[in-house]
């Protein structure tokens, strides 16, 4: 018997929900607020679009802090091999890069969206944009249809939600499906900014704006010294405070713990031991000699960071190297080392990559997506309680928890 089913929300996660059921046979409608389909897939990944990352299911978990072993089921009926096997027998080339991470050949999150965008429309979903749903309608505790923004109502015997959370909000992510799910008796739990930039205390951080730093480790630490994360990477410096890869894996994992007072520490040479990095800096002084301390590091900083280095050390920077003494040299390394700063919180949720929170995963079945609240009412992707951290781990629910809902209504 086919039945009618409709998708909320033409992101990936409703994308590949919406191919996937009308394969199995069934009459799916895709309905989507935006002109164009996937608009946040678009812009992922800097526009290139990490796909997924190709490591094993337990990776998968182990890199999901937000209710990560509810999503075992999704991994298990289609996994991040699945995603890469998929895309590549629909025509997309695709390599793996540092960490693991997945991207298209071509770097262009265009052709992920056009691949997604070409399965629906061979699996025969017909799709409706630029319509916005206002009410889920139900029966006897089921769902029975959907009410639209111009007062139409369409029916179905099965729905799947999948309108994305609140980051981005530019790009359709407002909240929608929240509303909808609250109003079917569903717990929505806390809304958070996940992998999101987070602000400093220090002033002077808007001096270094723009400076990217590649291969540095990083260290959030309790105001009581207590060390909570570390990470090695990419990080950036921002008129407000930090951002960049790193950083924003560090926003999720410290915000179990609040941020005002978490101690930034960057270790801005990790390759190298005190040790050698103070036998580095005494072969550089010997170089620089005759230099004054300002124009001794171009060898060791980016050139707009030493300004500020230079002022945190505390040492006059019209003094010339052969004059620093051995004390002074102990504070410049210990500044290599571990330069400092003080988080005060994030930057605001509708600049998160992802949002942290959402519909209680108790109250749905891992197995299927369905709500244990309402029947043939089925959930994917960022709407529910699940965000990971950056490298490709938050588009891998949204493709599999997309697939599983899809299989299952």
């Amino acid at each position: 018997m086919t039945k009618k089913v409709i998708v909320v929300g033409a992101g990936p996660a409703g994308l590949m929900a919406a191919g996937v059921a009308a394969e199995r046979g069934n009459d799916v409608i895709l309905i989507e607020k935006n002109k164009q389909p996937g608009k946040k897939l678009l812009i992922s990944g800097k526009g290139r679009c990490n796909i997924t990352n190709d490591t094993d299911i337990d990776g998968l978990v182990s890199n999901t802090p937000g209710n990560g072993d509810f999503l075992y089921s999704s991994f298990y009926s289609f996994s991040n091999k699945d995603i890469i096997n998929f895309l590549n027998d629909h025509g997309l080339e695709t390599k793996v890069e540092r960490g693991n991470r997945v991207f298209p050949v071509s770097d262009n999150a265009e052709d992920v969206a056009n691949v997604l965008l070409k399965y629906v429309k061979k699996s025969g979903v017909t799709l409706k944009l630029n319509s916005q749903v206002t009410k889920i309608k139900t029966s006897d505790n089921s769902v029975s249809g959907i009410i639209l923004k111009t007062g139409d109502t369409i029916s179905c015997d099965s729905l799947i939600i999948a309108t994305g959370g609140l980051s981005y909000p530019k790009t359709g992510s407002t909240g929608d499906g929240y509303k909808f799910a609250k109003e079917l008796g569903h717990k929505i739990d806390d809304l958070k900014p996940s992998l999101v930039p987070l602000t400093v205390k220090e002033n002077w951080v808007k001096d270094l704006q723009g400076i990217s730093l590649r291969n540095v480790g990083i260290k959030m630490k309790t105001p009581k010294g207590k060390t909570i994360y570390e990470d090695f990477g990419e990080m950036l410096f921002t008129h407000f405070g930090v951002s960049g890869p790193i950083i924003l894996s560090s926003s999720r994992h410290i915000s179990d713990y609040g941020y005002e007072g978490i101690e930034l520490m960057i270790d801005l040479k990790p390759a190298l031991s005190s040790q050698t990095l103070d036998l580095r800096i005494q072969r550089d002084f010997e170089k620089y000699s005759k230099k004054q301390f300002k124009n001794s590091l171009d060898d060791l900083l980016p050139k707009k960071m030493i300004p500020v280095f230079i002022m945190l050390s505390g040492i006059d920077p019209e003094k010339f190297i052969n004059q620093i003494t051995r004390e002074e040299r102990k504070v410049i390394l210990e500044l290599f080392k571990n330069f400092k700063l003080t988080i005060e919180g994030t930057r605001p949720i509708n600049e998160a990559i992802v949002t942290a929170g959402g519909i209680n995963c108790k109250e749905i079945n891992p197995s299927t997506m369905e709500s244990k609240i309402v029947s043939n009412l089925f959930f994917a992707g960022e709407i529910i309680d699940v965000d990971a951290y950056t490298g490709g781990f938050n588009l891998t629910i949204a493709f599999s928890t997309g697939h599983l809902a899809g299989s299952s209504c």
